[in-house]
């Protein structure tokens, strides 16, 4: 008897585990309010000295965070935001600055992208032949 009291007392938390959560909010019909008024956008920038970044240790990292206000550890979220809203979060589609010069000197940063953009996940990474290179691409994204 002593085993039927403890199966059917642990269906009974299983079933409270799992049903619980239906109840409520969660219940709910599709009228109800939205969690938030805006889809989120936080990025984690990093910069390292190489080729890739599978072969690099990051040098620098800072936080964006775009929505509802920019913010984060970015030195210029504000502009940051405001570029990457300018090309539709599409980091490929940032390019370099015209009348910059920079030497054709060899010395590798890799720079790489992870977070959310907008509500979509987002990794991207890029090899620039050197820093300034790096620098002129966009005008704020990149320069931290």
């Amino acid at each position: 008897m002593r085993n039927t009291a403890r199966w059917a007392a642990t269906l009974g938390l299983t079933a409270t585990a799992v049903c619980g959560p239906l109840t409520g909010a969660a219940l709910a019909g599709p009228d109800a309010a939205p969690a938030s008024l805006y889809a989120p956008s936080a990025l984690v920038l990093t910069v390292a000295h190489g080729d890739a970044a599978g072969l690099t240790t990051p040098v620098r990292a800072v936080t964006l965070s775009c929505a509802p206000a920019p913010s984060g550890t970015h030195p210029a979220p504000g502009s940051a935001c405001a570029e990457l809203r300018g090309v539709n979060g599409d980091f490929d589609a940032l390019r370099g600055r015209d009348g910059v010069l920079c030497t054709k000197q060899y010395d590798p940063v890799v720079v790489t992208v992870d977070g959310v953009w907008q509500g979509q996940r987002v990794s991207y990474e890029r090899t620039f032949s050197n820093e300034c290179v790096k620098g002129s691409y966009g005008t704020s994204l990149f320069a931290f």
